[in-house]
């Protein structure tokens, strides 16, 4: 079992070590049930995803992706608690963490800008794990660089409001009419209803994009273009041709789409770090029970050395991911302040310790740590695609960066 006496640091309160302490046993007895699929089947792994947002819902821990108000375990959606959630099912299997990671995700921009309408129509369903959630944002030539863009939605004086969102911002000023290509959707394929992100033109760059909830069936939306990726999971290329929804599905109002998108960012950042966290913590488990057990030349692999000194190493920066991690997380639930920095520190350190403890993991286990099917190798593919998605590493350091050059000039006399 994994270190837990992080659990006694002050980020947390007694409600967040409940939830740790109750997902734990959960997710090492219950969730294997839920895990079947084949990885090179398609349809198996969506099955597999589809069954585990149900599975967690009945369970109740998607209850850490809504607020109080609509089935949530706090006022708020709790950081703190999404982060114990995504590494405690991270430890156990990528795709249960995937799950209940993507219908945060696909929600939080409900959760966080949408009307009371909007909400009633989403949340509660997605932390039931009825409705399937996804953000729609990166673009063919738009990933890191947002503002760039070319999904647009243009006024259609035509359309009403759209049936089971409510009314919102945009109601009353007719409809939308959505066109272009969104790619590396999470839970494309399945998901019900898509938090999608389009140019409106309200000005250039950034100042004119504007946020939608569609849904899933409506006319001209395609989201049958699977991607397949060394860790399987759902993710597709979506596709918009003349795709009308209705005035009522604009979520806040019209060119507050970048900031809608980087105040959810800004939330989930820190528990794509977590789960990061998670994946290593389970590798420091594997290595450590390999060089426990393994014996070459009259000892055990743990005996040496050099064995010592790496687990020392993969130890070390697990405890300080986590510091950053919760850091982050305490930072944006208490202090209720902005997180970019933090957050950017959090995804950035820990996913690349994480890669870096996940590969001396399986350089301990030798030639069978390459073995498909092995703990060790699975881990090795599910923790790359963290270093990209929802800020890359690269882009993760230019933004510290130019917050730590900014913090300098501001204290300039």
């Amino acid at each position: 079992m994994a270190d837990t006496t992080f659990l006694a640091w002050p980020f947390f309160d007694d409600g967040h070590r409940a939830l740790a302490r109750d997902l734990e046993p959960w997710a090492r007895e219950a969730l294997p049930a839920f895990l079947a699929h084949d990885e090179g089947d398609l349809d198996s792994v969506y099955a597999c995803v589809t069954r585990l947002v149900r599975e967690l819902g009945r369970a109740g821990w998607l209850r850490a992706c809504v607020p109080a108000a609509y089935g949530g375990l706090r006022e708020h959606v709790d950081v703190r608690a999404l982060a114990l959630a995504r590494e405690t099912l991270a430890r156990a299997s990528g795709l249960a963490d995937f799950a209940l990671a993507m219908q945060g995700l696909g929600s939080a921009p409900v959760s966080l800008f949408g009307n009371a309408d909007q909400k009633q129509a989403l949340l509660p369903g997605v932390g039931r794990g009825e409705l399937i959630a996804a953000f729609a944002l990166s673009e063919p030539d738009a990933g890191s660089d947002v503002a760039a863009m070319s999904t647009t939605a243009r006024r259609d004086p035509g359309s009403g409001s759209g049936a089971g969102s409510g009314s919102g911002s945009g109601a009353g000023s007719g409809g939308w009419v959505l066109d272009g290509v969104k790619t590396w959707i999470s839970n494309g394929g399945i998901a019900d209803r898509y938090v999608v992100f389009a140019r409106t033109g309200e000005a250039p760059g950034a100042k004119g994009i504007s946020a939608f909830l569609v849904d899933a069936d409506t006319p001209g939306l395609d989201a049958s273009e699977r991607i397949p990726v060394i860790a399987p999971h759902p993710l597709a290329t979506v596709r918009f041709s003349n795709c009308r929804i209705g005035g009522d599905r604009l979520i806040g109002k019209p060119g507050q789409g970048f900031a809608i998108a980087m105040g959810t960012l800004d939330l989930f950042r820190t528990t794509v770090g977590a789960a990061g966290l998670g994946l290593a913590r389970r590798a420091l488990d594997e290595a450590t029970a390999r060089s426990l057990g393994r014996r070459m030349f009259g000892q055990t692999l743990a005996d040496f050395q050099l064995t010592q000194a790496k687990l020392g190493e993969m130890a070390t920066s697990i405890d300080a991911s986590a510091l950053l991690v919760y850091r982050s997380a305490w930072t944006r639930d208490v202090l209720g302040t902005r997180v970019t920095r933090e957050a950017s520190m959090a995804k950035y350190y820990a996913t690349e310790a994480a890669q870096q403890v996940i590969d001396a993991a399986v350089q301990l286990h030798g030639g069978l740590g390459v073995v498909n099917g092995v703990t060790v190798e699975r881990l090795y593919r599910e923790i790359r695609a963290l270093r990209i998605y929802e800020g890359a590493t690269e882009v993760l350091q230019l933004i510290i960066g130019g917050k730590h050059l900014e913090a300098a000039r501001a204290a300039l006399p």
